[in-house]
């Protein structure tokens, strides 16, 4: 990513007009005491004492709003203990600040840095774009922003592979709830289809019973002028046994005068041969 660029200010005291217009003497006073906060803080950080030289950047910067120094080195000791976002503040405050190019270039430069780490490449790219523009010669800073581009473009290329995986994956998975769907309405109809076969042997096998019985009783049913079996036969206790048994006498006597009367007969109408002497 590079180094980042640390900005250590000599602290200079003017009293002297620049283009023959002086300087607000309030405002210089706080500018003095801002660039000396900034020296002790610089000496702590050193000595890698962090948290007083905090404390003293931010008195600085609280001083005065005309020293750029304060608020860029602030953002490089939180850059180093990997407070990314806290930098980032420091440095914009830093390049807004900053009145000469190679200070707005510093920043510039820094901030680039910190949304490489984010790999934030975009912004990264117009950061650093931004840093060449007011140093076009820190071949640091144009590496920097060819490697941010060339990632920028495999990102993207990344991004674009995944969306077609996705929506490959979104295909598939429609594919295979339509396949699910056929395969149900399948079964659905497979079952209808069997039920339906079910039904219809059934009401065949009803229907050929239907005709059994129906050939059955086509079968009892008499022929017209026939009289039904249980007619023919008969019927039982028609006569008493009195009446059957008188029946039979009157029967028998009338069997035995006709026998009479035929025997009556063969004597009278018999004739007699005379027996010949041979």
């Amino acid at each position: 990513m590079g180094k980042l660029h640390f900005l250590f200010l000599a602290i200079l005291i003017s009293s002297v007009s620049i283009w023959g217009q002086e300087t607000d003497p309030v405002k210089e006073k706080a500018l003095r005491a801002s660039k000396n906060l900034t020296w002790e803080a610089n000496q702590k950080l050193s000595s890698d004492n962090f948290i007083t030289a905090e404390a003293d950047y931010r008195k600085a910067i609280s001083k005065s709003d005309e020293n750029s120094v304060a608020p860029y080195n602030l953002g490089n000791a939180y850059y180093k203990n990997d407070s990314y976002s806290e930098a980032f503040g420091r440095f914009k405050q830093a390049g807004e600040l900053a009145s000469q190019k190679e200070d707005k270039h510093k920043a510039f430069h820094n901030m680039g840095n910190v949304f490489m780490k984010s790999k934030e490449y975009d912004k990264a790219i117009e950061a650093y774009k931004e840093a060449l523009r007011n140093n076009p010669s820190d071949e640091e800073t144009r590496y920097n922003l060819a490697l941010a581009k060339e990632l920028a473009k495999k990102e993207k290329e990344q991004e674009k592979d995944g969306d077609k995986e996705e929506e490959q994956d979104q295909k598939d998975k429609k594919e295979e709830d339509q396949d699910k769907e056929k395969q149900g309405d399948n079964k659905e109809d497979q079952e209808k289809e069997d039920e339906d076969k079910k039904n219809g042997d059934e009401g065949d096998q009803e229907k050929e019973e239907n005709k059994e019985g129906e050939g059955d009783d086509k079968k009892e049913q008499p022929k017209q002028g026939q009289q039904p079996e249980e007619q023919k036969q008969p019927r039982p206790n028609q006569l008493s046994p009195q009446q059957i048994k008188n029946l039979l006498e009157a029967m028998q006597n009338e069997e035995r005068k006709v026998q009479e009367k035929m025997d009556a007969k063969k004597v009278k109408g018999v004739k007699t041969k005379n027996v010949k002497d041979w």
